[in-house]
């Protein structure tokens, strides 16, 4: 498969407004930023176990070449994704029930660590004024470009479109 895609991670639940944000800027006329989007490949069910949907985002990931994760106050310590929050998850015997391979990454993790390895260009964006590399997952935490999402001025935040371009780009 052809990596012409872009990928991107976050805390869906804690930066959804930054990752909005980027599709407003791509989806725009006006702004000049643009990707394809990997997660229009492939969609995954609520429902899915998580081994299903790690696949899933691998499939996503194989089409791409460039690896956004966009890093909040959470990212580092979400743990959704793990094989221990699976209803098939035997804790007693720490195995999974239907006799898949336990993986205890969470989703962001497994993202971060696959994108590294299969040599994706990474763009590690801070949804806040400051680049805190304290937040970001270990895998991606000195490779790549790491750019603030935001500026402050005058006591007010302001989304920073020209850093987030020139990091990506």
């Amino acid at each position: 498969m052809r990596r012409t895609k872009t990928y991107i991670a976050g805390d869906w639940t804690g930066d959804k407004g930054a990752v909005d944000k980027l599709h407003q800027w791509n989806d725009s006329n006006y702004w000049s930023l643009s990707f394809v989007d990997a997660h229009e490949l492939t969609q995954a069910r609520d429902g899915s176990l998580n081994c299903s949907i790690k696949a899933s985002l691998g499939t996503r990931l194989d089409a791409s070449n460039t690896f956004v994760l966009i890093v909040g106050n959470n990212t580092k310590t979400v743990r959704s994704g793990s094989c221990q929050y699976c209803n098939s998850y035997n804790s007693w015997t720490s195995s999974c029930a239907r006799g898949y391979y336990v993986d205890y990454r969470s989703y962001i993790e497994y993202e971060c660590e696959k994108a590294v390895r299969d040599g994706l260009k990474i763009v590690v964006l801070y949804n806040a004024a400051i680049v805190d590399k304290a937040k970001c997952p270990d895998a991606v935490k000195n490779t790549g470009t790491h750019a603030a999402m935001c500026y402050r001025q005058n006591g007010q935040l302001y989304w920073d479109y020209q850093a987030v371009r020139n990091a990506i780009n």
